[in-house]
């Protein structure tokens, strides 16, 4: 409970338009106001951060990408005494140029544009294990010994830099699932790319022959584009239904293919025609607000500015060679993590992702690369990524972003959690306007008391019918690899729980103040980030009685504890 006692604070409020929110418009600063936010319907789980949202979300949480449309925010004059400031008053120091790399840029790769030593995907399943100075060290104080390891799992990196995961289950019998998960996505797209790792995710997959090869055989197949990276997966019987021939070959076949994959123009142009179609489709209110949330908690690193579905305009501009040259810059084999989990034989498996995907290299993908002024940019933005981001520093699962962490800036934590400006001069954080930028017009950013900031923005809408508000504060992942870091983690759980079904009771009374609350802390990859969240939804008029009676819930059990 102490995130939000000791943390920087960013508030997001969206308003009906045609709702008479006059108590919440005329509020000069939020942080005058109660920092709330106006709509309805829990935050998504996906939104870490640290900031405050409004929403009318009644839908689920699933966030697939946005164009950010949305209306701009106005300030208003300040009537209300009801303020923040009385609800929330009272080291990786280095530049970290890329922790343990397994591999870097040999004289075979040093063409290719984004080739940089970097940590392992496979963090601690790396076969050299935790003795080998070559394995990566993501925990640097561990407080006991290392929880255990699957002992069937089976893990490696072919000679080209790329690593699997094998894991033997046979339940159910007779299957088997392979994904392949690319480490880049929108967030790693340059200005004018906006939008092309999603493209380039259709191209590479639906167009695949290979993959064809799958239908009729009780096999699943499908693909998905994120912040932090693009996944192909196949989940397939180990055998066909007719004539018992082995699936794996068949399915590494389809998901090699996507590394290798041929942009024709004809292709290209109906996948275009199927990710405006989806643009279309996601632009809903919901949407609107999922990118206002995004926008608000990570308007200090690239997630702002990089949602996956992108840039109409781009999107109908790209030539065959500029999805190609999006896709050999990032689709090399040190880039890529192949898993594999199911009725298989390790050994027999290793022996076919040697067979099919050993002859990539990323001199060969660098080679087909055609548009130099781009192979320039992406070298500048892979030199930024492994010189101060969070992807560098802790996980190459993450986004390559930098965080605001919600933690008193005069304290030791903070000034150990910060990161130093990177050596590069790249705007790799996207701070600097851009053409293409979204017009969102946040509120100023205010300190609330001496080390504690609050970031509020407002979002309103003719659609928004409720109020809503969403408080969040930004922390990095806490890693589990430990009994002492596995028993906190099951303790937060506990407590966690114990708040929340608090939180209901008051739900449940005769008159409650609020119609929905959840207090509740995520880790998250795609955003590189954990977050605490408390989102709750009110009837216009009883804002301030539901933020009162949610915070004071939260304070109480910070306070005394659980019985």
């Amino acid at each position: 409970m102490h995130w939000f006692k000791s943390a920087s604070v960013a508030v997001l409020a969206t308003l009906s338009v045609a709702n008479a929110f006059t108590h919440l418009e005329s509020g000069a600063r939020l942080s005058r106001l109660a920092s709330p936010v106006a709509s309805a319907g829990p935050v998504p789980s996906s939104a870490a951060a640290s900031g405050g949202i409004a929403r009318d979300t009644a839908s689920g949480r699933r966030f697939m990408s946005s164009n950010g449309s949305a209306d701009d925010d106005k300030e208003g004059s300040a009537k209300e005494s009801f303020t923040l400031s009385a609800l929330f008053g009272a080291t990786n120091s280095a530049k970290s140029k890329a922790a343990t790399a397994l591999r870097g840029a040999t004289a075979a790769t040093a063409e290719h544009p984004s080739v940089r030593e970097h940590v392992s995907p496979l963090n601690l399943l790396y076969p050299g294990g935790l003795d080998d100075p070559a394995s990566p060290r993501i925990v640097a104080n561990r407080d006991g010994e290392p929880l255990p390891v699957h002992a069937d799992v089976k893990s490696g990196v072919l000679k080209n830099g790329l690593s699997y995961v094998i894991l033997p289950n046979k339940s159910p019998p007779g299957r088997f699932e392979a994904h392949l998960q690319v480490f880049s996505g929108s967030s790693d797209e340059l200005e004018p790319q906006q939008g092309i790792a999603h493209l380039t995710e259709h191209v590479a997959y639906m167009g695949s022959r290979k993959r064809e090869r799958l239908f009729g055989t009780g096999s699943q197949t499908n693909a998905y584009t994120d912040f932090h990276h693009t996944v192909f997966y196949a989940a397939c019987p180990t055998t066909t239904p007719r004539g018992n021939v082995p699936m794996l070959p068949m399915a590494l076949d389809a998901l090699c293919d996507v590394m290798e994959a041929r942009v024709e123009p004809s292709r290209l142009e109906k996948e275009r025609a199927a990710v405006l179609s989806e643009m279309t489709m996601v632009n809903t209110i919901e949407y609107r607000v999922e990118c206002q949330i995004l926008s608000t908690l990570h308007r200090e690193n690239r997630l702002a500015k990089r949602f996956p579905i992108g840039k109409e305009k781009l999107i109908r501009s790209w030539q065959p060679a500029d999805v190609k040259t999006w896709h050999r810059t990032h689709y090399r084999p040190d880039n890529v993590l192949l898993y594999i989990v199911g009725d298989v034989d390790p050994a027999d498996a290793e022996k076919v992702i040697e067979d099919k995907f050993g002859h990539i290299t990323a001199e060969r993908q660098a080679a087909e690369i055609k548009l130099p002024e781009l192979k320039l940019e992406a070298s500048d933005l892979a030199d930024a990524v492994v010189d101060g981001t969070v992807k560098a520093a802790q996980s190459w699962h993450y986004p390559p972003v930098r965080h605001d962490w919600c933690i008193p800036s005069d304290s030791a934590e903070y000034r150990s959690l910060m990161m130093a400006d990177g050596e590069v001069d790249y705007d790799i954080h996207l701070q600097k306007p851009y053409r293409l930028d979204e017009q969102v017009q946040f509120l100023g950013t205010d300190e609330i008391a001496p080390g504690f900031t609050l970031r509020p923005h407002i979002f309103r809408h003719e659609l928004l019918q409720a109020f809503s508000l969403h408080l969040f504060a930004k922390r990095p992942v806490d890693p589990i690899t430990d009994l002492p870091s596995f028993k906190r983690s099951l303790a937060r759980r506990v407590a966690l729980a114990a708040l929340q079904i608090r939180l209901n009771v008051g739900g449940r009374s005769d008159d409650p103040a609020f119609t929905f609350v959840e207090f509740n802390q995520l880790d998250s990859a795609r955003e590189g980030c954990a977050v605490c969240s408390l989102d709750l939804t009110a009837e216009p008029e009883r804002w301030q009685d539901a933020i009162c009676k949610s915070l004071s819930e939260i304070r109480k059990l910070g306070k005394y504890g659980v019985t």
